[in-house]
């Protein structure tokens, strides 16, 4: 079976920064694949690169066979996107941006207004009908954010820290709609350096560590016999700073 994302190779260095270290990842169809990693680690330069947002020096990427560099056109119609700190129309509503978007995508727009008002209520941002995006909180900025990757009908959704900053009952909605994705076909790839978040979620994972693969494989594979945090610091190398103390806060 094709797998859903095939990342083959990719390298990204910034200056004398090697950030991505070639990266191979398979995420197999109908899966929900978490990608963990310390702040730093390569995680959004390499989601980055696999859906087309940043050119990679070396390597390449598939979305369902289509390549991402040389055939953009069909790959970008089969993934849903949530970048990290997305950029998006500051002066339009949310209503006006999915409508803007999905236009702009060639959906008929009757199936935009549809879609859109399914969105809007769903994720609980009807009441903000009349608001710009510019006055949105970061919650809300997700939100509208995981609205417009949605907005299509993709068959993968690659979504950069979903959860973050989002308030407890809107990501019980978030996680209720991302579970119905799989459950429907669809297959996710979720980067977030919440191990708890991606054990709850997903079912295969992959640690990235100064920019490379350091385990890949089904949750139950990749922590063993202990949890996924316990993995991932026995993975990355666990740190002394919990014994090191602020010398003033002494008493």
């Amino acid at each position: 079976m094709t797998a859903a994302l095939e990342i083959s190779g990719l390298c990204k260095t910034f200056g004398e920064k090697v950030a991505v270290d070639h990266v191979d990842l398979s995420i197999p169809q109908g899966s929900f694949y978490g990608l963990v990693g310390q702040n730093g680690a390569g995680k959004t330069t390499t989601l980055s690169m696999a859906v087309g947002l940043l050119r990679p020096d070396e390597g390449g990427a598939r979305i369902f066979g289509a390549d991402v560099w040389s055939n953009p056109a069909e790959a970008k119609t089969l993934v849903g996107v949530l970048p990290d700190g997305m950029a998006m129309p500051e002066r339009l509503t949310g209503r006006e941006v999915l409508t803007y978007l999905g236009l702009l995508r060639g959906l008929p727009r009757e199936v935009v207004d549809q879609r859109a008002e399914e969105l809007l209520s769903v994720l609980e941002l009807d009441e903000a009908e009349k608001t710009l995006v510019i006055e949105y909180s970061t919650g809300m900025r997700k939100k509208i954010g995981l609205a417009t990757a949605l907005l299509h009908a993709p068959r993968l959704l690659v979504l950069d820290e979903p959860f973050e900053a989002v308030d407890p009952v809107s990501a019980a909605t978030i996680k209720t709609i991302l579970r119905g994705f799989v459950a429907g076909g669809g297959s996710i790839v979720l980067s977030s350096h919440v191990m708890a978040l991606v054990e709850q979620l997903c079912d295969h994972v992959a640690v990235i560590d100064k920019g490379k693969v350091a385990a890949a494989g089904s949750l139950n594979e990749v922590r063993g016999d202990g949890s996924l945090e316990d993995t991932f610091v026995g993975l990355v190398g666990a740190s002394d700073g919990g014994s090191k103390e602020l010398t003033w806060l002494s008493r």
